[in-house]
């Protein structure tokens, strides 16, 4: 094991883990990373507020440090605050942001600090390996990743001619000089979509950043249930892409193509009105297999690919859903209402406290 106490100057990367009442995810997440090797590394536990047993799970770890990023900032968002703060409290020459929910295979952080060396990337994010609970959360995750996939291509992302940029918040891998160079997150704090104001930060500076699909690295458990991935999404699917509502209005249509064919085919059918019915089918199916097409780029098992245009209505009202929170300020997340439409980044002040495991 290679955990290094924190402010040790040998420290390749920090470990900085934003958590807020995490008690149910955080344990597993901190078996995964402490027994990583090859690395000399630092983990920090930025405790945002918790009410549960986030911190006393945290110090459990020998060398995990815990902080607590004080009062949260007018303007800030949570996560965002308790990042910069985390960062602002680190030795190494490589931080890694990641979330309590996710799980990191062995050996990883090796192979991603030597992935982002051997491509000279200033910048290297995960997209994770994604479970969820139930068909119905599993088939709309797959749709939103999908589309992800569509409007970020890996390829574009980590292409320096293109201005495509994206990162995914569950693993972002960053160097220490890039991150201070476009500001940190002090210089994001109020942005909801951290992530990719980060990536965009990064590439616009001229430095290289690389994007892929990490499920042989890491993987996570988002939402527990429906009702934490409704409000999850709701805090950012309005921001990931272009147009919101032409995106919600065509997989809709789409949606209804393949279902008022089935119909259709159906009844055109009871009728024997077999030209009808051909014509039916043809439309479902075409619909079906674009949809099909397109939801294999989301890296979800087959047997849930297949079945998940199902979820497509169900992205729709996400979308949408997302659009009129944001239009009317009312995000929510953890507890905490974002005035999503006021803007401004405050300036952040030291003063938090650290604890540190036995």
């Amino acid at each position: 094991m290679t955990l290094e106490i924190s402010g040790s100057t040998s420290v390749a990367v920090s470990i900085i883990i934003p958590a807020r009442d995490e008690e149910s995810r955080l344990r597993a997440c901190l078996e995964s990373l402490i027994t990583q090797e090859g690395v000399k590394f630092e983990i920090l536990v930025v405790n945002d507020g918790s009410t549960d047993r986030t911190e006393e799970i945290a110090l459990s770890f020998p060398g995990v440090t815990v902080v607590d990023p004080g009062q949260l900032l007018e303007r800030w968002t949570g996560k965002t605050h308790a990042m910069a703060v985390g960062a602002a409290h680190t030795q190494g020459k490589w931080l890694l942001f990641t979330d309590a929910d996710t799980v990191h295979r062995p050996q990883s952080l090796k192979r991603a600090l030597s992935e982002a060396n051997r491509h000279g990337a200033a910048m290297l994010s995960y997209s994770p390996k994604q479970y969820a609970s139930g068909f119905l959360n599993n088939a709309v995750m797959a749709v939103i990743f999908a589309e992800l996939a569509t409007a970020y291509p890996p390829h574009a992302v980590t292409d320096p001619a293109s201005t495509v940029a994206a990162a995914n918040g569950q693993y972002l891998l960053i160097s220490r000089e890039a991150y201070d160079a476009v500001g940190g997150y002090a210089a994001m704090g109020s942005s909801l979509l951290e992530d990719v104001a980060m990536a965009k930060a990064v590439k616009q500076s001229g430095r290289k950043i690389v994007f892929r699909y990490g499920g042989d690295a890491v993987s996570t458990y988002m939402y527990k249930n429906f009702s934490e991935l409704r409000e999850g999404w709701t805090k950012n699917l309005v921001l990931l892409f272009p147009n919101p509502i032409a995106i919600s209005l065509l997989r809709a249509a789409e949606f209804f193509l393949m279902a008022g064919g089935a119909v259709t085919a159906v009844i055109a059918a009871i009728k024997g009105q077999t030209p009808v019915a051909i014509a039916a089918v043809a439309v479902m199916a075409t619909a079906l297999g674009l949809s099909i097409r397109r939801i294999r780029k989301s890296h979800f098992p087959s047997h849930i690919v297949a079945l998940s245009s199902i979820g497509l209505p169900i992205f729709s009202y996400l979308v949408l859903r997302s659009f009129i929170f944001h239009r009317l300020g009312r995000v929510s997340w953890k507890g905490r209402t974002y005035a999503t439409r006021v803007p401004g980044i405050a300036r952040l002040e030291p003063g938090f406290r650290t604890t540190r495991a036995g």
